[in-house]
Parts: structure tokens; C-alpha cells; sequence
């Protein structure tokens, strides 16, 4: 018979971790038909000398508003991701009061560098208000890539608690079970699970602690605990050291639900990742489910002054967060405000970690294009002045649009090689969908595939394509996808082994309200992309998005 699609002469790595095979791939009604030799199709997609894979599954993104003005989720949709996880820690847009964008809003815009601007315009907040309206909202228009997304103990507080005491105190008993309802109604509404942050990097409305970072474990138990009941969902935190393992693996035991944290990263000369591990190994030997995230990208920001989400934690910055363009300039001006930053960044004060100044270099510059490059560690040396000094000066001569390329973790190659192909954690933080001005890691899939398995070799194909696919669709319940195999949804990437890139960034202007980011749109050796069946990428081209009828994912409601 012929089938609908074939993807013929391709080696088929299934995602199971078994070696690769010659075959051919037939698909039907939008699943997997049949996977042998010689199969015909209405239409087919050659695959000669590449890889036939099951699409990636990408579990750390922030797409959650960027899902209405681009459907097509990109840049991950280009580099062979076709089931993504919103809602990360702890910031989803839903539930969400009749304020709309309002305090969630200004929330995003610091701790997730969204610009305000864009999401105002580029969110229909009159549409929902509860956590299942919001996604009834998304499947009415349609989305490019599989779609699932937790909800968040931010959005929950401010939901129940109100701006400023979700901001401010800890809940009352009431308000906790209220809370509790608002999460059972999201879990039976389809939300993919539960998430938090504990983070000291998180911070939000007015450089204030963000609301999760209010709970106390009890809190957060509570909330835990409608996942459990509904008997699936993943529990995602960030315990960002408030939290210990021991009682991150306690929480897990009493919820009886996967649990993955983000996110363990490498520092150069300080292998503490090892010990991490060690308490990891030994509590799965034990029984419990917790999976750390990490990452094969050093964690890169391209900062700017005009919102540094890199300094932002230091109490110096944290005091102008939301102030208007001309305050900070002022206060960057300010010889007493700059005084008190370099005490807090150089580390004279007492208990204070040192700013690393020797990651921090130029990268764009309007007013000052010869310094592209240059260290600002260099350039104080040169002029006689602190790296701060350095920072300030130059982005004030270009009214703080200069960009500074700052490496803040997962620095140690030899580390992230001895870590990635482990068992017990899970690809994550590729962050997609936020710190969208200054990172862009959603190309971590040609990444991984590219420099670190073609090139470095750190683990075979097969291993790295099920890291990619079965591996999180198994932890996620996701039991359709991330294997090639006939009954399964017909998600598939089919690539060159041999040349597999993430491709250059590069800096556009496509969001609404004229919002700016990075984007990797020009993956190497990404030749096909189906989603449910659908192509969305064909011979290295994007599939131009004509509606709802080339909007081919689902979301997924557990």
C-alpha cells in the first residue's frame, strides 16, 4: 500500500538507545505506520546518509506567552524540537487576575528579561483567567510543536494572595488550601505538573524576592501534594541551595511523583557537580526519583545595563530594578552608587563573592565598535580605572544598549563531558522562550549533536539521541513520542550526522511592540521536521506557517 509519507533511505536511530538501522518510515493519519524496507508513500522525504530520529523534547523552556504570537516556537521548531515543557520555574502566565498583565507582567520583565512592552501587546490576558482557559486559549489558535506547560507557584501566589502579600508574607492556612484547589483545578485541566524557585537569582517586581522565593517548605509541600493526587505530572524546582537534597529527595518520597531540578552546572575548579551526583546515585539506588538538569551550553548572557539580569541580585542593582531609563542612568552616574557596587563586586566586603570580571566582554557597542572583544578587565587596566567603571562608562556613552558577553556557569568542558551522558539526569535549561535579549540555548539539541558527540565524542549517537527523546518523554508520562516505532505520533528530525550545527545567533526584531532578541535560525544539517505527521521543515527550510491548518502540534493535557 501507499502510505500518506515516507521518509525513505534514511538509518534509523529509534530513540531506545539501540544501535541505528537502515529503514524506511512510513506515516499515517498523523502516528507512525510502519518502519521497514521498501515502503511507498504519496509523498516522500528523502533521507539518504542521515539520521531518522524521534522529534527532541525540549522540558526547560518559557514560551509561555511567546506561544500566541509565535506558534511555531522558534528557534526550537529549527533544531528538530517538537514537544516543548512551559511553565518553568514557576512562571507561568496562568492563573492570572483581571489585571492582565499587570504585576505577572512586571514580574516576567525582571526575573525572565521579557519586555513588558511585548507582552502587553502580544497576550490575549482577556482570554483566560484560570490555568485550563489558558490553554483552551492555545489550542483555539493552534501551535506549531507539542505544547505542555506546569503551573507555577508564582502565578499561583499572585493569583490567590494578591500583588503585595504574595510579595511579602507567608500565607495563611487558608490561603494555602486555597492555593492547593488552584493547583488540583490546573492538574485536572491538563497542566504537565507543578513548578517552583527558590532561587537567590530570582527576583522580581521591584528587585523584590520573587513570590515562590516567600514560601517555606510547607508551603511548597502543600502544594506539591495535587500532583500526587492526581497520580501523574512532574515536579520542577529550583532549590537553589535553600533547599537541601536531602530534603528535595523527602519532598519526592512524600508526592511519589518524578521530580527534576534545575540546574546543575559546572564551574572551572570547583568540581562540587561530583559530590552532587555521588547524593543522587545513591538516593535513586534508594528509591527516589530526582533527576538533575544539565546542560551542554556554557550558561552565556549578552547583558546590557538597561536591564542586567546578571547583577541584578547584588543589593546595589536590585535597588534600581524597575526604576525608569534616566534613574539608572543617574544612579550609574551616581560616584556614592558606584562606591557601593564595586564594594559588592569586588568582594572587599565580607561574605561577599567577588563578580567574575574576567568573563565579562564587549559584544556590541554602537558608540565604541573597536572594543568588540575586549575584556573590561583589559580595557581597566588600560585606563586606569575598575572593571565597573569600565562597565558604566561605556554603556552610558551608548544610552546602556551595550552588550557584554558575560560566561556565569557550565564553564568546565571536562565536566560537562563526565556529565552528560550519565543516567539520572536529564537534558534541560536550555531556557527557551526567556532571556530572550540576552541567551539564546534552544539550539542545545544541534549542539549536543554537533560539538560535543560528533566532535568530542563524549557519548555514541544512539545514547544522545535517547537523552533527547525517550528518556524525558518517559519521565513526563509523554507516552506516544520520543520513539520510533509503529502506534507512536509521527514526530520525527531526520539530520546529518556528519553536520549537525546549532548554527550562528544573531540579534532581530520580530516580537510585538518592536521586542528584540536572539535567535539560532540557521541550523546546520536539520533537513526534515515532522510534527503529528505534519512537515514543518523540509530539504533545510522552515515550512512556512499558513494557520491552523500548519499549526500540527497538540497540547499536551497529561
Amino acid at each position: 500500500m501507499a502510505y500518506e509519507l515516507v521518509i525513505r533511505g534514511g538509518t534509523v536511530v529509534d530513540g531506545t538507545g539501540s544501535p541505528g538501522f537502515a529503514a524506511d518510515v512510513a506515516v499515517q493519519d498523523g502516528r507512525i505506520a510502519e518502519v521497514g524496507a521498501g515502503l511507498d508513500g504519496d509523498r516522500v522525504l528523502e533521507a539518504d546518509g542521515h539520521v531518522v530520529a524521534p522529534g527532541f523534547i525540549d522540558i526547560h523552556t518559557h514560551y509561555d506567552a511567546q506561544v500566541f504570537w509565535d506558534p511555531g516556537l522558534t528557534p526550537s521548531s529549527h533544531h528538530g524540537v517538537t514537544s516543548v515543557i512551559a511553565g518553568n520555574c514557576g512562571f507561568s502566565i496562568a492563573p492570572c487576575g483581571p489585571d492582565g498583565a499587570g504585576i505577572l507582567g512586571r514580574t516576567l520583565q525582571h526575573v525572565e528579561d521579557m519586555s513588558l512592552d511585548t507582552l502587553v501587546a502580544g497576550v490575549p490576558w482577556d482570554e483566560f483567567e484560570t490555568f485550563g482557559q489558558y490553554l483552551d486559549a492555545i489550542e483555539r489558535r493552534g501551535v506549531g510543536l507539542n505544547y505542555g506547560c506546569y503551573v507555577g507557584h508564582t502565578a499561583v501566589r499572585l493569583y490567590v494572595m494578591g500583588a503585595d502579600d504574595a510579595y511579602e508574607r507567608p500565607a495563611t492556612e487558608a490561603e494555602i488550601d486555597e492555593m492547593r484547589r488552584v493547583v488540583a483545578d490546573a492538574m485536572a485541566a491538563g497542566a504537565a505538573g507543578f513548578a517552583s524557585s527558590a532561587s537567590p537569582t530570582h527576583n522580581g517586581d521591584r528587585g523584590r524576592p520573587v513570590p515562590s522565593r516567600v514560601a517555606d517548605l510547607a508551603e511548597l509541600t502543600a502544594l506539591c501534594e495535587p500532583v500526587r493526587d492526581a497520580g501523574r505530572g512532574v515536579l520542577a524546582l529550583l532549590p537553589g541551595g535553600v533547599f537541601s537534597n536531602e530534603e528535595v529527595f523527602a519532598l519526592q518520597r512524600h508526592v511519589g511523583r518524578p521530580v527534576t531540578w534545575t540546574a546543575l552546572l559546572t564551574i572551572k575548579g570547583y568540581p562540587y557537580h561530583e559530590k552532587v551526583i555521588a547524593e543522587h546515585d545513591a538516593a535513586r539506588a534508594a528509591g527516589v526519583e530526582v533527576w538533575p538538569q544539565v546542560s551542554c551550553r556554557p550558561l552565556t548572557f549578552q547583558m546590557n545595563l538597561a536591564e542586567p539580569f546578571t547583577l541584578n541580585m547584588r543589593p546595589s542593582f536590585a535597588s534600581i530594578m524597575g526604576r525608569s531609563h534616566e534613574e539608572r542612568k543617574a544612579a550609574y552616574q551616581d560616584p556614592d552608587w558606584r562606591a557601593t557596587a564595586w564594594a559588592e563586586l569586588s568582594g572587599r566586603e565580607k561574605g561577599v563573592l567577588a563578580f567574575n570580571w574576567p568573563s565579562l566582554s564587549v559584544a556590541e557597542s554602537d558608540h565604541r565598535p573597536e572594543l568588540v572583544g575586549r575584556t573590561v578587565v583589559e580595557l581597566a587596566e588600560e585606563w586606569g580605572a575598575t572593571p565597573l567603571d569600565v562597565l558604566l562608562d561605556v554603556s552610558l556613552a551608548d544610552d546602556l544598549t551595550t552588550r557584554f558577553d558575560s560566561v556565569l556557569a557550565n564553564d568546565d568542558p571536562d565536566a560537562i563531558e563526565w556529565l552528560l551522558p550519565r543516567d539520572g539526569v536529564l537534558l534541560g535549561l536550555a531556557d527557551s522562550g526567556a532571556h530572550v535579549s540576552q541567551l539564546c540555548d534552544a539550539c542545545f539539541s544541534t549542539d549536543l549533536l554537533g560539538n560535543w558527540v560528533r566532535d568530542r565524542g563524549v557519548m555514541p549517537l544512539e545514547r544522545a539521541v535517547h537523552k533527547l527523546t525517550a528518556e524525558p518523554a518517559e519521565v513526563y508520562g509523554l507516552d506516544d513520542r520520543g520513539v520510533v516505532a509503529p502506534g507512536k505520533a509521527a514526530d520525527l528530525v531526520v539530520f546529518d550526522p556528519d553536520t549537525v550545527a546549532p548554527g550562528p545567533l544573531r540579534r532581530v526584531r520580530d516580537f510585538p511592540a518592536d521586542g528584540e532578541r536572539l535567535t539560532a535560525d540557521a541550523p546546520v544539517g536539520v533537513r526534515h521536521t515532522l510534527v503529528n505527521g505534519v512537515p514543518i521543515r523540509v530539504d533545510d527550510e522552515p515550512v512556512p506557517d499558513a494557520g491552523d491548518g500548519n499549526r500540527p502540534g497538540v497540547v499536551l493535557r497529561g
